[in-house]
């Protein structure tokens, strides 16, 4: 129904446009009695066998959804009932900021892929956070933290210090975001030096709480083998829990879009279908070349059960979904579970 009906008519409106409908719609909805009951009882798979304990978290599933859908905290409960076993909210920052100029997403049907350029387009971690703590649900919650795009670098470990600090107290895990490509220089922060010292204050944070969160990174697919034993290294040296790979990429490469479409389009990270093939390499170099030391989440390209299970085979702990979630409706998460229990009897 969602691919034949549903998704037809969503792609009849701008991709910005239709993410704040479908919100609003479903807002509305689930103030209605019983829809929440109906919604879980269609999409949501308790099974013990899909439990995963990571990071001193019980993730009922290993599908989450990637940060970036829902950026303010606006719609997780909501978002849970179709069968999550967590969600990731952010890229927040510091302060309120807009973004990039509109139009910034752009559907490439195709190849199955979306482009952005948002810009870390939030309404700053403290609306965020005065929504989480009207929180219901025990679905684990996970921060994605940035820097404002008026922050310098060299100033930029304030800006995910007031991030973890104002979080704290609301979410089970945090990310450290440095591998978003539409900030400008933000990527230069997954340099060894000043990641290193960014991920060292934060730590240095966390252990001063009675009880520490689990802190992850997530990087780019565009690293180099070279910059990815840098980001092993790092991980050592600060030890962080984790690594989430990947976010988008900024490459064109064996794309079905025509290529004055994407000059049409221009600058911004690519996600879907496309990412798959780089992301399962980064996820299996990071699991081998570690020797499996940490946890990777797994997030790129997977729109089918048979992506998750080839990026979990890869050395992946546990997945994210995100331009899936729009091509193949919120049946996915269900599809996906149902793959991987089938997979394991």
């Amino acid at each position: 129904m969602y691919k034949l009906i549903i998704k037809p008519i969503f792609f009849l409106f701008q991709p910005e446009t239709i993410h704040h409908i479908v919100f609003k719609i479903l807002k509305i909805i689930n103030t209605i009695p019983g829809v929440s009951a109906i919604t879980k009882a269609c999409y949501v798979i308790n099974d013990q066998k899909l439990e995963r304990k990571l990071f001193g978290l019980t993730f009922p599933n290993p599908v989450g959804l990637a940060a970036g859908f829902d950026k303010d905290a606006k719609l997780y409960e909501e978002l849970g009932n179709y069968g999550f076993g967590f969600i990731e909210i952010g890229t927040l920052t510091p302060k309120a900021q807009p973004g990039n100029e509109q139009p910034r997403m752009f559907r490439l049907p195709q190849d199955e892929a979306l482009i952005n350029r948002m810009g870390f387009n939030n309404g700053g971690v403290e609306a965020a956070v005065e929504r989480l703590k009207n929180r219901k649900t025990n679905l684990i919650i996970g921060g994605n933290i940035g820097k404002n795009k008026i922050t310098t670098n060299e100033e930029a470990v304030s800006d995910y210090e007031k991030c973890f600090e104002s979080l704290f107290d609301y979410v089970d895990y945090f990310v450290v975001n440095v591998s978003s490509p539409n900030t400008p220089n933000l990527r230069a922060l997954q340099d060894k030096e000043p990641l290193t010292k960014l991920l060292m204050r934060i730590k240095e944070l966390n252990a001063a709480k009675k009880s520490p969160k689990p802190i992850l990174l997530k990087i780019a697919p565009d690293l180099t083998n070279e910059q990815l034993n840098d980001i092993i290294d790092i991980v050592k040296e600060t030890k962080i829990d984790g690594v989430i790979a990947t976010n988008t990429t900024i490459s064109r490469e064996q794309l079905h879009t025509p290529t004055q479409q994407l000059d049409n389009i221009g600058a911004g990270g690519l996600s879907g279908k496309p990412l798959s093939k780089r992301s399962l390499e980064v996820v299996s170099y990071l699991s081998e070349k570690s020797n499996k030391a940490f946890p990777i989440i797994g997030v790129g390209g997977i729109h089918t059960a048979n992506d998750a299970i080839n990026m979990l085979n890869a050395g992946a702990s546990l997945i994210q979904v995100y331009t899936g979630f729009i091509y193949e409706g919120p049946g996915i998460v269900k599809q996906i579970n149902k793959g991987i229990l089938k997979q394991i009897a």
